[in-house]
C-alpha cells in the first residue's frame, strides 16, 4: 500500500475567501476555549479532560453557540483533536525529561489550517476541476494532476 499526498492551489470567489477565513477563526476560538476548559478544570476540580468529554460537548456547544452550526462537524472534531495532540506530545516530553512546551493559546495568524477528515467534501475533476466543502460551497481547484485511488482527507492552508 501507497500513500501518497496531493497539493492543489484552490482559486475562492471572495465570498468562499471570506467563508473560510471566517471557519479558521472560528476553530481557532473553539481551540482556545477548549484549551481553556482543560487548565479550569485541572486547576480548580484538578480532573483532567480528554478528547472525548470535549467532542461529546459540541452538540450542546452548537445549541448553545449557533454559529457552531455553519462549520462541519468533522472540522470542529478535528480541532479538538489538536488540541490533544497538543497535550499529548507535551506529556510524551515531560515523562521523557525534555522540555515539555506547554500547549498555548493560538492566534488567529498562528491557526492556518483546518481539515475535513472522512466526509464534508468531494473533488471533481471533470470539466473545470472543483473541490466541494460542507457548508463553503463549490471551490475551483488547479488540478496538475489526476488523484489515484480514495481521497481519505482534506486540509484547507491558508499561505500568504
Amino acid at each position: 500500500m501507497q500513500i501518497r499526498t496531493y497539493k492543489f492551489k484552490l482559486e475562492p470567489t471572495a465570498e468562499q475567501k471570506q467563508r473560510i477565513d471566517w471557519t479558521m477563526d472560528t476553530c481557532c476560538y473553539l481551540y482556545n476555549t477548549a484549551l481553556e476548559q482543560r487548565i479550569f478544570a485541572y486547576k480548580k476540580c484538578g480532573i483532567s479532560i480528554n478528547w472525548y468529554q470535549q467532542k461529546s460537548e459540541l452538540p450542546l456547544l452548537k445549541r448553545e453557540f449557533p454559529f457552531f452550526k455553519d462549520i462541519h462537524s468533522q472540522v470542529l472534531q478535528d480541532t479538538l483533536k489538536r488540541l490533544d495532540k497538543a497535550y499529548d506530545a507535551f506529556f510524551r516530553r515531560l515523562k521523557r525529561g525534555e522540555k515539555a512546551g506547554f500547549p498555548r493559546f493560538q492566534g488567529k495568524n498562528r491557526f492556518d489550517s483546518i481539515t475535513y477528515t472522512q466526509s464534508g467534501f468531494s473533488l471533481s475533476t471533470e470539466g473545470k476541476p472543483k473541490l466541494r466543502l460542507s457548508k463553503i460551497g463549490d471551490i475551483r481547484v488547479k488540478c496538475h494532476r489526476q488523484p489515484q485511488g480514495k481521497i481519505k482527507t482534506c486540509c484547507i492552508k491558508r499561505k500568504n
